[in-house]
């Protein structure tokens, strides 16, 4: 089965997922924005094994940490889509906006792509290309435990922004519309901020997405 924790980092308390199969004890860390050692803490408080560093998308604040602990570790680093480049490539002016540490330009070890599945021990994670908040903004969703971690393009009560460059506010609201809704109301999804919901929830409470009813 699939086991979860929510650990959030950085000043912007973005929500890195730590991801484990509770059959092999290999884990996960989906969008490790930084404070790498809390992380590395709590794999190992929960005896875990790490093996990969999964991406949503190209923003500082959920890829911060990513090629430190590929460093520090070994494990590769998995998405998102390949039209986020551009953002990895911006790093550190990113870090200097923000205030943030420096952070290096890295490129990952495997780009994703909307047909393929990523597993995580005896977990398989179905990949979806969301774009409209970053081009190559991606989700990852385990359908047998109807969890979604869908980053920076749905929240408890909005959605992701679109006004930095290459967003597209139309795109986002398709992804929504047409991928994350249609897996079904009980869906419970983990945002990259803030609280989690469901989709159902957010199908007919969400200002940005009732009206007309999808």
């Amino acid at each position: 089965m699939l086991q979860y924790q929510i650990i959030p980092v950085t000043a912007f308390q973005q929500n890195c997922t730590l991801l484990w199969c509770d059959e092999t004890h290999e884990a996960a860390l989906i969008d490790p924005g930084g404070d790498i050692e809390k992380l590395l803490q709590a794999i190992g408080k929960n005896n875990l094994t790490l093996t990969k560093l999964l991406l949503t998308h190209g923003h500082l604040d959920h890829v911060g940490g990513a090629d430190k602990l590929r460093k520090r570790t070994g494990c590769p680093i998995i998405g998102p889509h390949q039209a986020d480049a551009f953002w990895l490539n911006a790093l550190p002016a990113q870090s200097e906006m923000f205030g943030f540490a420096h952070t290096d330009v890295f490129t990952p070890d495997h780009w994703l792509t909307e047909t393929e599945t990523v597993s995580v021990g005896n977990l398989e994670l179905q990949v979806l290309h969301c774009p409209g908040h970053t081009p190559g903004h991606v989700v990852f969703y385990h359908a047998d435990s109807q969890l979604a971690i869908v980053g920076d393009v749905l929240f408890n009560g909005s959605i992701g922004r679109t006004d930095f460059p290459q967003g597209n506010h139309t795109d986002l609201i398709n992804a929504i519309t047409k991928k994350l809704l249609p897996l079904g109301d009980d869906v419970k999804f983990i945002p990259g901020h803030g609280p989690m919901s469901t989709l159902g929830h957010e199908r007919v409470s969400n200002p940005y997405l009732c009206q007309p009813v999808w």
